[in-house]
Formats: C-alpha cells, structure tokens, sequence
C-alpha cells in the first residue's frame, strides 16, 4: 500500500496535493482497497465553497456508499471528468488518474496541519 511523501492525509482518509492555492483531491489507496470495486462518483459541488470536512460527494462501490469529506474549506473549482465514464480509475490509480476534485483553497496552511503520510501509515496499519 502506498502513501506519497508529497502529499498530505485526512483520518477520514482523503489525500490532498496542494499546488500554489489550488488542491487536488481524493480517497487514498486505503480507502479505495477498503470500499472495493467503485462503480460509480457522485459530486455536485462545483463552484461551492465548504467548509473543512464537509461532505463534497459520495463514492458508491459494490458493497457500499461512503461519503467523501474535504480536508480544507475551499470553493470546488473542478470535477474530473474522466471518473463519469471509469469510476475505477480510483481503484487503479488513486493518487494519479483517479483524482477527485480540484479545490480553491481558503487558508494553504491548513494543508501543512494534515497528516503526514507517516502518520498516515501509522493510523491504518
């Protein structure tokens, strides 16, 4: 299981790469490999501010839905478009092609009080 250096983790166990004040968002290999085979991803939240750890979308696999929760307040400023047609690309590619949401964020150092993925790898092991 992997957990990249470059990036920072939530307990509700979402990833964020925050790149000047837009972040990219997702469910981190974890996540996906708890949920099982994802089949479908439901966010309606573009062009929405939230606050941290608000609901912005569910992910729906075979066995369950979950919720997915926004490490940062921020306003969503992009879908992944390619996710509608290959929901599985979260299975196959968390942290790569399997992306979430794009968010505008309020306050960057929120980012830097996430977990690391150290800490992360501590939490789920």
């Amino acid at each position: 299981m992997q957990f990249p250096a470059d990036l920072r983790y939530t307990k509700d166990h979402e990833w964020i790469k925050l790149e000047g004040n837009t972040a990219t968002i997702g469910i981190t290999d974890f996540a996906q490999g708890e949920l099982g085979d994802i089949v479908y991803i439901d966010i309606n939240t573009v062009g929405k501010m939230l606050s941290a750890e608000a609901v912005f979308g569910t992910v729906e696999a075979v066995k369950t839905v979950s919720d997915l929760f926004l490490p940062v307040a921020g306003t969503i400023v992009e879908v992944n478009p390619a996710l509608t047609a290959q929901p599985e690309l979260v299975n196959t590619d968390p942290y790569g092609a399997g992306w979430m949401v794009k968010v505008t964020v309020v306050n960057a150092a929120d980012v830097a009080a996430l977990l690391t993925s150290e800490a992360y790898a501590k939490l789920v092991h």
